[in-house]
């Protein structure tokens, strides 16, 4: 059947004849003349018209030029035949523009959407010119690109449609790049995963959905579930607060249906392992308690192994500085390390929407996510295997989460502040609250040295007492869950309390964590890690704040000698109190001007390979000599290399041996291999 009106002008001789062969079609097939999906660009194979208001449609809004194939009118379409041979020939050269910018394998797109008409329309537009004559680009390739750019520079909506018709206007007569955001969504949702809305409580109490599907009003704060305008009124079918939730399984399935990504998940067990040595999860305790423990799982090579991160960011940058969102991520960790991280590899599973950081209360939505968990545990039948070519049940279990210290205590139910914020020495944590610092410093590390270390025994260094204790075992999964089953932590911003027996000898923990509702997470050794990025930051930025004296990074202020001389513990560093001012004698980590200034010129001059670090010379200022800027990989190129370099001709040996000793401890942890044994050495 001719199709060809449908780029045709809307006023011409060809566009009515076929409006009205459409028609005909329409009516013959469907054997309805009054309920026929409306093809128009508003309508969208939506609403259903008689054929009166679908000829006015026509005329006024324009066919969607890109229902290439009637399906919604009774054209039939050969799905093996067509699909086959479009992948199959000309997979490489369709796709090859589309994979550059989403950054995904070009064996992907052979699967995409789980509707075979969605991806025809998807062959369409990958094999449509941009405009007659063009051989570069393809009406989806450009529009990729374009869409690309918009999600880089944060375009609105309203912008991006107005630069798509002043693009459609420089482009010759008869371009098919869509006129409008609306139509743009449209041609690429084919593209994307499903993805779910959830409606949640404002006081972060319930997730709307399951039993509380259709309620209006929280039950547990009353609040309710719709948006409040100034004027007090309710605006009725907008929610308060919205998260949305993209489902790993059909990512999971659709990283098998690609013959190169199947391949590469089973890598791990291909791979040859040196034992007492790390470089791979597949080399850490849980993955081998995983596989010792459930043998039928761990044999099974594809069955999948995950890491979940979380934290909290502003998306308006400085604009809103108080607003916190907060995306859930999860990681593949059955490929190999140079794909594991890539950008395509991460996956987001849940975006929680602000303006308040959930909390502890983050368990609420995470509760779709560990549903999906506990599906993947049980097994997921009928996953296609392209690189075998064969159907099989998909497993996966979820070994850890990596967080920063505050992200840490709100995903395991610990106390991550005050007295009591070691994770691991619990109730027995050594804490000290400085008087004049205001601040709680936890001075029990020694304990953690072998026992003959000759810091154990160094009174003045350190609080003025020797250190004969052991470190405490840390607790394991099943004593944790023990501690905390019978917390009854009331969700929502406005309750967060705990409620059950003895829980003033529970001041370590104040819930349960949402975790342990999978199976296996009471029994794996280590189910929470800390981020080594965020730790590495805040300890280079403590350090060159205090090395050059910034305002607001240094922690050498008149409180620090104060607190010092009221232990007893470093006394030749107190205040020196003059009739006009207060002196603080120099001690071996302080700079001259001169110095600061050799710091900053070793730092200016510095040159690296090209991708290795942003140029540190433009985070470094003469004029005030500190360094500004600081982001987490300058920081960790900083302490990695680059800071025992700078400081080695300007501090004292005591201070210059212990911060390069510092540097070299972060080195070793982030080694691409570990050696096991000598970890506990490094300290």
């Amino acid at each position: 059947m001719d199709k060809s009106w449908m780029h045709a002008d809307r006023r011409s001789k060809a566009y009515e004849l076929g409006v009205e062969g459409y028609l005909n079609f329409a009516s013959e097939n469907l054997g309805n003349t009054t309920e026929i999906r409306c093809p128009c660009v508003k309508c969208g194979n939506i609403r259903l018209f008689g054929v009166g208001i679908i000829r006015e449609h026509l005329y006024f809004n324009g066919i969607d030029q890109s229902y290439k194939i009637w399906r919604w009118h009774g054209e039939p379409w050969e799905w093996t035949t067509n699909a086959s041979r479009n992948v199959e020939e000309d997979e490489q050269s369709r796709f090859s523009y589309v994979s550059e910018e989403l950054g995904m394998d070009d064996n992907d797109f052979a699967n995409i959407g789980s509707d075979p008409y969605e991806f025809a329309n998807v062959i369409g537009d990958s094999d449509q010119p941009l405009y007659p004559g063009c051989s570069k680009y393809t009406k989806l390739s450009a529009l990729v690109k374009l869409y690309n750019l918009k999600a880089k520079h944060g375009m609105s909506d309203v912008c991006f449609t107005e630069l798509l018709t002043l693009q459609g206007e420089f482009l010759p007569e008869g371009n098919t790049l869509p006129s409008s955001m609306y139509e743009a969504k449209k041609t690429l949702s084919a593209l994307g995963m499903s993805y779910e809305k959830i409606h949640a409580c404002p006081n972060d109490c319930i997730l709307y959905r399951k039993e509380y599907e259709n309620a209006t009003n929280c039950p547990t704060c009353g609040i309710s579930r719709w948006k409040e305008t100034k004027d007090g009124f309710l605006k009725e079918g907008v929610a308060a607060k919205v998260v949305w939730y993209f489902s790993p399984i059909p990512r999971f399935k659709r990283m098998f249906q690609s013959h190169k990504t199947a391949k590469s998940l089973t890598w791990h067990a291909a791979r040859k392992s040196v034992d007492g040595y790390m470089s791979h999860p597949a080399d850490s305790p849980s993955w081998k308690l995983v596989d010792e423990k459930w043998p039928d799982f761990g044999n099974e090579p594809r069955n999948l192994r995950l890491a979940l991160s979380s934290d909290g960011f502003n998306p308006h940058s400085s604009l809103s500085s108080r607003y916190s969102c907060w995306p859930v991520m999860l990681v593949t960790y059955n490929l190999p390390p140079w794909l594991c991280m890539k950008r395509k590899f991460m996956m987001l599973t849940l975006l929680i929407s602000g303006p308040k950081q959930p909390g502890n209360d983050i368990d609420v939505y995470l509760e779709p996510l560990i549903d999906d968990l506990k599906s993947l545990w049980d097994g997921i039948r009928g996953v296609y295997d392209a690189h075998i070519g064969e159907y099989f049940t998909l497993r996966a279990a979820l070994l850890w989460t990596i967080n920063d210290f505050p992200a840490y205590g709100k995903l395991s139910g610990c106390v991550v502040k005050g007295y009591k914020a070691c994770p691991i020495c619990s109730d027995d944590t050594p804490s000290h609250r400085l008087k004049n610092g205001h601040k709680i410093c936890y001075i029990g590390h020694r304990k953690w040295l072998p026992i003959n270390h000759p810091y154990r025994r160094q009174r003045a260094a350190f609080n003025g007492k020797p250190e004969y204790g052991m470190p405490p075992e840390p607790l394991t999964g099943e004593e944790v869950l023990h501690m905390v089953e019978d917390i009854n932590y009331i969700w929502g911003s406005k309750n967060g309390e705990s409620v059950g027996e003895n829980d003033g000898d529970r001041v370590c923990w104040k819930k349960k964590s949402k975790f342990f509702d999978l199976e296996y997470w009471k029994y794996l050794p280590v189910r929470h890690a800390l981020d080594v990025m965020h730790i590495e930051k805040n300890v280079c930025d403590s350090i060159i704040g205090t090395l050059l004296e910034i305002p607001g990074k240094n922690k050498d202020e008149i409180a620090a000698p104060l607190d010092l001389l009221n232990m007893g513990v470093k006394i030749d560093l107190q205040p020196e109190y003059g009739e006009r001012r207060t002196r603080l004698p120099p001690g071996p980590r302080n700079l001259s001007r001169a110095e600061k200034r050799a710091v900053c010129n070793s730092f200016y001059g510095m040159k690296v390979p090209e991708g290795y670090s942003s140029n540190i010379k433009n985070l470094v200022s003469l004029k005030d000599s500190r360094l500004l800027g600081l982001k987490s990989h300058d920081c960790h190129t900083l302490m990695q290399q680059l800071l025992p370099v700078a400081i080695r001709s300007v501090l004292e040996k005591p201070a210059r041996y212990a911060i390069t000793r510092l540097c070299f401890f972060f080195n070793a942890i982030c080694a691409k291999t570990v050696d096991v044994s000598k970890l506990d050495k490094l300290g």
